[in-house]
């Protein structure tokens, strides 16, 4: 059966049809006859609702603008059509079409698409499943992803999405202010990492959607996520948490702490990465690139000799995703822009020893950055 979030809030109407129009222009600009969004976070970005189905062929029809008068089309099997109930189809100007086991929903898609579609672009994580026979059903059309497209429309938040995005930072940052409770000699990451979950739901998420711990040399791996390791007083510890509210925008922040004194020389590495992280914080502004933000940080790490620790990019884009554009990394020249929402998370990692991170979310400003976390960034010693 499908599995989806209930009772979630979703967007007015009217910001949904807007959305709608735009990703119709953005596909004829693309040369694109028709988007097919499958199930997932551009499904909800379009419809307020992620939906939900596997085995069974759900999909959202969205023709390009001027497409001969043709509509978009929801096409579903007639069991999940209760689940889009909340949906205003008839406010969307969204035709529904169901369909039950035993006939062909793949036809239906193409008789949708018309005569002769030249390409259409299907959802980045639809499954092959579906994909490959969409492929047989309008066999004529080139195939490509939807995500280049729509990542136009996904990347610029508008107000109430950083609205959306700003309550998510701070009750985040809340867990992080509780750190100390649970955070100390003697206990376990998973014992660490199960208090924290559920504080994570007390202060206003829909759920835990990660929980990393990563204590002594297993913070020397950027996505550990928790063990029976003990805790150790000296521990340098990467604490990574996050999910997302009811809107379904997400949080996404890294602190690392100290059980009692760590060990020389960490405090003194510990200051570059905080220089290095303020740093790229400081570069994001519009007209800058992706890469300028990577630079920032990653130029601090290497003059210190510490560029080999620090194994991934700078940051990636947030919002109905954890991880979406725009990636924050060496090599991609896309400018930024007002609106774009996207973690700066420089670290260190020093295989078997011990690891450090330092994530906020930011905001590109018309004419400079907002960073949505406000914990302090210095290393936090906690009692051992």
């Amino acid at each position: 059966m499908s599995r989806r979030s209930l009772h979630n809030p979703a967007p007015a109407a009217a910001t949904l049809r807007a959305r709608l129009d735009r990703a119709r222009g953005a596909a004829a600009d693309a040369a694109t006859d028709a988007l097919l969004i499958g199930p997932g976070s551009d499904l909800r970005y379009l419809l307020g609702q992620a939906g939900g189905s596997f085995e069974r062929l759900s999909v959202l029809v969205v023709p390009a603008r001027d497409s001969s008068g043709a509509v978009p089309t929801l096409v579903l099997p007639a069991l999940e059509k209760p689940g889009y109930a909340d949906v205003p189809t008839d406010e969307l100007g969204i035709e529904v079409a169901t369909w039950v086991d035993g006939e062909d929903p793949y036809r239906m898609v193409a008789d949708r698409l018309g005569r002769n579609p030249g390409r259409v672009a299907v959802s980045d994580t639809m499954a092959a499943l579906h994909v490959l026979r969409l492929r047989d059903a309008v066999a004529g059309a080139e195939q490509t992803l939807a995500g280049p497209v729509l990542r136009q429309l996904r990347m610029r938040k508008d107000a109430a999405e950083l609205a959306a995005l700003r309550r998510a930072a701070e009750a985040i940052d809340r867990v992080h202010a509780r750190m100390g409770e649970w955070l100390r000699p003697g206990r376990t990451e998973a014992e660490v990492g199960a208090d924290i979950t559920e504080a994570i739901v007390a202060e206003g998420h829909e759920r835990a959607d990660f929980v990393i711990v990563g204590s002594g040399p297993n913070g020397a791996s950027p996505h550990h996520d928790v063990s029976d390791r003990v805790i150790e007083a000296g521990d340098v510890v990467v604490v990574d948490i996050g999910g997302p509210i009811p809107e379904g925008y997400n949080s996404d922040s890294t602190r690392t702490y100290a059980v009692g004194e760590p060990a020389p020389g960490v405090a003194d590495t510990y200051a570059v990465l905080q220089r290095a992280q303020s740093a790229a914080v400081a570069a994001v502004r519009p007209g800058a690139t992706a890469h300028d933000v990577d630079a920032a940080a990653r130029d601090i790490l290497t003059d210190a000799g510490l560029g080999e620790l620090f194994i991934h990019r700078t940051g990636h884009g947030i919002g109905l995703d954890v991880h979406e554009e725009p990636y924050i990394m060496g090599g991609n020249d896309l400018p930024l822009e007002p609106g774009m929402a996207f973690s700066v998370e420089p670290g260190v990692y020093d295989a078997g020893r011990w690891g450090a991170r330092i994530e906020d979310i930011v905001v590109v400003t018309a004419d400079g950055v907002e960073p949505l976390n406000t914990r302090p960034h210095e290393l936090t010693v906690l009692p051992a």
